[in-house]
């Protein structure tokens, strides 16, 4: 495994320390953890952690039909090299500049750097056992130790409790030296407090499958200590308008102009948030733009708009695109070559990308600098996911409020986060012009009438909340991941375009720079194995 404190980092790091905090003796050209300037290592680490997620959103996004999933088989979607990136992000750059920020921390009593740090890595050991299951955790960062072996993830988990239980501290300590570099709260500790609690939800939530009744208990005092995240705690990475080196914009708006390339939407997704009620979902505008109003007439541009669904289709799986209004996207994992359709796909829309608002005025898209510019944000941690969290464990737990209500609150602060979120951007004017204040709470109330309903009549109580979780989920497919596998919810989801597509990846391969530079370990058969949590049946999911 790649280990090293990034030289480079903190050599521009002592640049911002002042000499007179050098020792005469010391060398300024010699890099050391005294010269080096927490707020630069801190930094780095929450800009990495971005990344870190946007590579997960969009891996558990794609395989829960979210967003589209390209190639025909999951082995083929997801083999052992594509999981390199991040793997080398997570060990190499930012556990190891973890390891020297709380090297500098605890010297220097610099207790609010240590407590964001340490945060920002019990949310990475999570997820990567959510990941991946078992991998390296305490032989990771030894760097005698070439050849690390893996730890259960059980162990991680609870070590991760511990971290956060430790950040916790660090943000209560009365004396704390320096102020961090804050690119989430603003060095706003309160916040920072509810998301460790929030964070503790979390774990309790993902492990309620193999421990109902320390689930049960860690959720109740959660939910009566009463100081989770709520409106206005949103945990959210922002990103900016900047195209130069760096680019700063969001990923997938990035990746998507100009030109109107890059992703297609997935159309199931789209399928759910505009026909599959009777009217459109009030986020939809916000979610996808339309290059055309229309849906493609040659094949040349759609090819399945002239075959028949797959054999294996369910009668009323939705096929090729959803309705006839220019919602134009991808089936799940359909391998087809590229159209010349980059100018008609649907976008991006303006959240959380950063992109533009559709008001119903379809436009062919060229420009690299369109709707936001690419200023979106990686919704990490939402306030309404707080509550479809707390509904989930309502129902199957039977921890404090009811299940219904607290599914309608997720989806009533989503709606409103979504929109208040957007009227601060550019594209506030033809949002407003589009759709007013009342026109907002209306459909809003639809909406909602039209859920209450079908929970109402639903003999499945628990797929109408995670359908409603995983349309609130958009920009977090880290979380529609273990939501899926966990409930297995929402089912009915589109089948691959073949009839043999592929076991559901239940956990994903161990890179292959993991596997080839290290003689412990141990590849895993196929994507069958299991992440510690889930004890849900084989095959259960597809």
């Amino acid at each position: 495994m790649n280990r090293f404190i990034y030289k480079i980092l903190i050599v521009m790091g002592v640049f911002m320390v002042s000499s007179c905090d050098l020792d005469l003796l010391d060398s300024p050209n010699d890099v050391t953890l005294q010269s080096a300037d927490p707020n630069f290592i801190l930094t780095r680490i929450q800009t990495d952690f971005a990344s870190f997620f946007n590579s997960n959103s969009s891996r558990g996004g794609r395989v829960t039909r979210m967003f589209h999933q390209a190639s025909d088989t999951y082995e083929i979607s997801y083999a052992p090299v594509q999981q390199d990136g991040v793997w080398s992000n997570v060990y190499a750059n930012i556990l190891t500049d973890i390891k020297s920020l709380k090297a500098i921390g605890t010297e220097r009593n610099l207790r609010r750097h240590l407590g964001i740090a340490k945060t920002l890595e019990a949310y990475i050991w999570m997820q990567m056992v959510d990941i991946f299951g078992d991998v390296p955790y305490s032989e990771a960062l030894d760097d005698s130790n070439f050849n690390p072996k893996v730890q259960s993830g059980a162990e991680i988990y609870d070590a991760a409790l511990n971290l956060l239980i430790s950040a916790r501290d660090d943000f209560n300590a009365t004396e704390s030296v320096g102020t961090p570099t804050d690119l989430f709260y603003s060095n706003n500790y309160t916040k920072w407090r509810k998301l460790i609690n929030t964070l503790e939800l979390r774990y309790h939530l993902n492990r309620r499958l193999i421990d109902k009744a320390g689930a049960t208990a860690g959720i109740t005092k959660l939910v009566n200590d009463g100081n989770l995240l709520g409106v206005g705690d949103d945990f959210v990475f922002s990103y900016s308008k900047n195209l130069a080196d760096p680019d700063t914009r969001h990923p997938a708006y990035a990746g998507q102009f100009p030109g109107g390339g890059g992703d297609y939407q997935s159309v199931f997704y789209m399928w759910h948030l505009t026909e599959a009620k009777g009217f459109d979902d009030p986020r939809a505008s916000y979610y996808f733009y339309r290059q055309v109003g229309e849906n493609p007439t040659s094949e040349t541009e759609a090819r399945c708009i002239n075959e028949f669904p797959p054999a294996h289709y369910p009668v009323d799986m939705v096929w090729c695109m959803p309705g006839d209004r220019g919602y134009w996207g991808r089936d799940h994992l359909d391998p087809q070559g590229i159209p010349p359709d980059g100018l008609k796909r649907t976008l991006w829309g303006l959240f959380p990308a950063g992109g533009t608002f559709d008001n119903n005025n379809p436009t062919p898209t060229s420009s690299s600098n369109v709707g936001n510019g690419g200023a979106g944000i990686q919704p990490i941690m939402l306030a309404a996911y707080v509550d479809f969290m707390l509904a989930e464990a309502a129902l199957e737990l039977g921890t404090p409020g009811n299940a219904k209500d607290l599914m309608l609150s997720g989806i009533t602060k989503h709606i409103n986060y979504v929109r208040s979120w957007s009227l601060g951007t550019a594209e506030a004017s033809k949002i407003l012009a589009y759709v007013s204040d009342d026109d907002h709470a209306a459909a809003r109330t639809l909406y909602l009438d039209k859920v209450g309903e079908d929970y109402d009549n639903s003999s499945n109580k628990m797929r109408i909340i995670a359908r409603e979780y995983w349309i609130s989920l958009f920009g977090n497919g880290a979380e529609s991941y273990n939501l899926y596998r966990r409930t297995g919810q929402p089912d009915g989801m589109q089948p691959g375009q073949i009839p043999e597509f592929g076991k559901f990846p239940r956990t994903f391969f161990y890179p292959s720079n993991h596997v080839e530079r290290n003689s412990n370990a141990v590849q895993k058969p196929n994507h069958d194995v299991q992440v510690f949590w889930d004890n849900n049946p084989p095959g259960f999911i597809d």
